[in-house]
């Protein structure tokens, strides 16, 4: 055992937590006890494999086994791989780096202090970057949460993810969860390997959130940066800032600050126990493809998706969801096809006001849902119908 910054801590964790870019060899990785460990801080050869090993090696030597503090809340952790969970042989890269290369027994282990505020445990449900999250993996995570909140054992759920796709999975939860507890999506914007990786700060931050019995009723959250925002709201605006994730025009619902949480507003749209949606039978989710809106551009991208297969398409269309001509007539002809045309736009803010020419054209409107996000509500209401006029109430009150 070592004493470091007021902690006393399993040296295997100590590796993992503060070591994460220090020299690990493949052959002492496979030794890798406690004592085994401490040496291997020293080594001097690594490679991306090595680290992976190393990095399992060690936490199978020092998972903790830690009784129940009955006094504390059972958080679950699942994790879906990205950046939080991502290395690199270099602790300066943080954009060439492989996601999803760490388990989630090793973020875990990586921060010991978690278990000062619940009794965490953890799940593997997938281990990619986010743009490879697809609707399988949707559902599966949808599913196993309502499995797990379902319990009195587990009082709130914790989701590790990629940050480019985060937002989208968080609204398909917000919008699927049969629960009220509290469930708190966390990535990171730098690997595990970089000097300053943000994920493990991040990840006790989220574990702190769904401990806190204030976070219970206000749907999926997102954490980053110290940052709490609804999952309805929020987005990310930059491509590798730390300060990614912001709600803009809502506002956040809280921060992190001090080692306390603090809650100002809360989510008015429905969303977890009060959602009409529910995935609990349902396999496949219907094909929804997104469009942009430019200059000079034409009808045949409708063509494509219809073709294709597509039972819904939105529009990232230009300001209050504009169409030119020529993709108005692809939109109106993908409509009479019994495909749902959703108008949202690219701005990144906003409201798309609904028209009457809305109605006319069998159109619906997106709210102030950007294009990623419409489509996971419209993904979700034509498992429920394909009436244009019910799937517009559902985008004015989700």
């Amino acid at each position: 055992m070592i004493k470091w910054n007021g902690w006393t801590r399993n040296i295997g964790a100590f590796v993992l937590a503060t070591a994460l870019v220090l020299p690990i060899t493949l052959e002492s990785a496979a030794a890798a006890t406690p004592s085994a460990a401490n040496k291997m801080v020293t080594s001097a050869s690594v490679t991306s494999n090595a680290y992976r090993s190393a990095s399992t090696a060690v936490s199978a030597a020092t998972t903790a086994t830690a009784p129940v503090n009955q006094d504390l809340p059972n958080i679950k952790i699942l994790a879906t791989g990205g950046t939080i969970a991502g290395s690199s042989t270099s602790n300066t890269d943080v954009t060439g780096y492989t996601a999803g290369a760490l388990g989630i027994d090793t973020l875990i282990n990586a921060v010991p202090e978690m278990k000062e505020v619940a009794n965490v445990s953890g799940e593997q449900i997938a281990n990619v970057g986010s743009p490879d999250v697809d609707n399988a993996v949707l559902l599966k995570l949808g599913k196993r949460i309502n499995e797990l909140l379902a319990s009195d054992d587990v009082d709130g759920v914790v989701v590790t993810h990629g940050t480019d796709t985060l937002e989208e999975t968080a609204y398909f939860l917000d919008l699927v969860v049969k629960s009220n507890k509290p469930v708190v999506v966390v990535g990171a914007m730098r690997p595990a390997t970089a000097i300053s990786a943000d994920g493990s700060f991040n990840l006790y931050n989220a574990v702190k959130i769904a401990s806190t019995p204030e976070a219970t009723g206000k749907g999926v959250m997102i954490e980053l940066n110290d940052r709490i925002g609804a999952a309805r709201y929020i987005t990310k605006t930059n491509t590798t800032g730390t300060d990614t994730f912001k709600s803009t025009e809502q506002g956040y619902l809280g921060v992190v600050s001090g080692g306390k949480v603090y809650f100002y507003n809360e989510p008015t749209r429905k969303h977890t126990a009060d959602s009409v949606f529910n995935i609990t039978d349902l396999t496949e989710l219907p094909q929804v493809d997104i469009l942009y809106e430019y200059q000079n551009n034409g009808s045949y991208l409708y063509d494509a998706a219809v073709a294709a297969g597509a039972k819904g398409i939105v529009v990232a269309g230009s300001g209050n969801g504009s169409l030119s001509k020529l993709s108005k007539a692809g939109a109106i002809k993908a409509v009479k096809a019994g495909v749902a045309v959703v108008r949202s736009t690219r701005t990144g803010s906003g409201v798309v006001t609904h028209s009457d020419e809305d109605d006319q054209n069998g159109m619906i409107s997106s709210d102030s849902l950007n294009p990623q996000k419409a489509r996971i509500l419209l993904m979700l209401a034509l498992t429920q119908t394909k009436d244009a006029k019910q799937i517009q109430t559902f985008f004015d009150e989700y």
